[in-house]
């Protein structure tokens, strides 16, 4: 075992008492085009064949260097995010699956999903993804009406959408609809019309999000007009709220809207701060140890990363979190949460006492942004609306 694993097994700040459950995230960076809104690290495909051979080659390396952190551990869940992964082929798609069942132990019945964008070419492939080991597909819809499609520059039109939904529901017990609002030149009509279009398909789970002008992007230098302002945003978000629950689908996350049984098990892990082993070009992971909780970064560039990782040395940068900020980084995820967190869970996935979030727990109670029992804490409805207020109180300056 390499000096630097060895190093994370000594004693430290923490006492974790057991280690949290582990997901594996595979990062797959390329696109058809970078929409003008994303942050994440997406390359648009250059024209000819993706080095899809080299990438895998590359992916295997990524995930025999890093079992040493993760000997043992069942992994509960896989999530196959981009970019956009559908543009790989269902042969390589299985070939990542074959390669990681025959390194890691898979909880049985993991979960395994894989984003997919709506466009005629990805479509054609679902059931080969289904037959891959794909058992769940996540459909990057965001718009039912062409003229929003445009604006926030996807390159699928509405048709195509709902094509790849239908495909998506014919070829899996479980997907999920990506929907965005508060898009440029939407009106609450236009909402309730992608929400009829999106219901109209009755989704297992849907996933809706305000759009954001992340840094880094085409739209945080150049704006597009015509935003919903707050209170327009407000209402869409109730009528969203509204509508979701009127059609079974209980709003269990910020963002994430699921029938019985279909709550997406990769995300649960994140926002409970469970781990995650992140591997693939700028894959972020999260792991934890008996007396430390570390963070690491792959490298971005995909052709740097190929290189690196079949090195041994696919790890960008990486360090440990300081126990003074463990309270906001588990708030951050276990919050998000409509049920909230059990009190137990904090001490278990941070190895701290509760007594060390004792105060922003009560100020968050006077604030009426929180409530709490004997075993665990929620967010108030208020608390749901103003997150972030809420989030912020477990600042270490707070």
């Amino acid at each position: 075992m390499a000096e630097s694993v060895v190093s994370l097994h000594r004693p430290g700040a923490l006492a974790l008492a057991a280690l949290p459950s582990l997901s594996l995230y595979v990062h797959l960076p390329w696109c058809l085009k970078k929409c003008p809104y994303c942050d994440f690290n997406s390359h648009e495909r250059a024209g000819g064949a993706l080095p899809e051979r080299a990438y895998l080659d590359a992916l295997v390396a990524d995930l025999e260097a890093a079992l040493p952190m993760v000997w043992g551990r069942r992994v509960h869940s896989i999530f196959i995010g981009g970019g956009t992964p559908s543009l790989f082929e269902p042969a390589s798609i299985d070939r990542l699956l074959a390669d990681i069942r025959a390194r890691v132990p898979l909880e049985p019945g993991c979960e395994v999903t894989l984003e997919a964008n709506p466009g005629t070419f990805e479509r054609e492939r679902f059931r080969a993804f289904r037959a891959a080991g794909v058992t769940r597909l996540s459909v990057g819809v965001q718009s039912f009406d062409d003229r929003l499609l445009a604006a926030v520059g996807r390159v699928h039109d509405a048709a195509q959408a709902h094509a790849a939904v239908a495909e998506a529901r014919a070829a899996f017990d479980t997907f999920n609809i990506d929907l965005m609002y508060a898009l440029p030149g939407q009106t609450l009509e236009m909402l309730q019309a992608d929400l009829d279009a999106a219901l109209a398909h009755e989704p297992p789970h849907l996933s809706v999000y305000h759009l954001t002008l992340e840094p880094n992007t085409v739209f945080a230098t150049r704006p597009p007009s015509g935003l919903p302002d707050d209170d327009l945003a407000s209402d869409m978000l109730d009528a969203i709220v509204a509508r979701t629950g009127g059609a079974g689908l209980a709003r269990y996350e910020v963002s994430a809207f699921a029938r019985p049984g279909h709550r997406c098990v990769h995300n649960l892990n994140y926002w409970q701060f469970g781990d995650y082993l992140g591997i693939g070009a700028g894959a972020h992971g999260k792991l934890s140890f008996a007396h430390r909780i570390v963070r690491q970064v792959r490298w971005r560039d995909p052709a740097t990363y190929i290189a690196r990782a079949m090195a041994g040395q696919a790890v960008s940068n990486e360090h440990e979190v300081a126990a003074d900020q463990l309270p906001f980084e588990f708030v951050l995820n276990a919050l998000r949460l409509r049920e909230g967190f059990e009190l137990q869970r904090f001490v278990e996935r941070t190895g701290l006492p509760l007594q060390s979030i004792r105060r922003p727990l009560e100020a968050a109670e006077r604030q009426g942004l929180l409530q709490r029992d004997l075993q665990r804490a929620w967010p108030t409805d208020r608390g749901f609306d103003f997150l972030s207020d809420l989030q912020s109180l477990f600042l270490p300056s707070a």
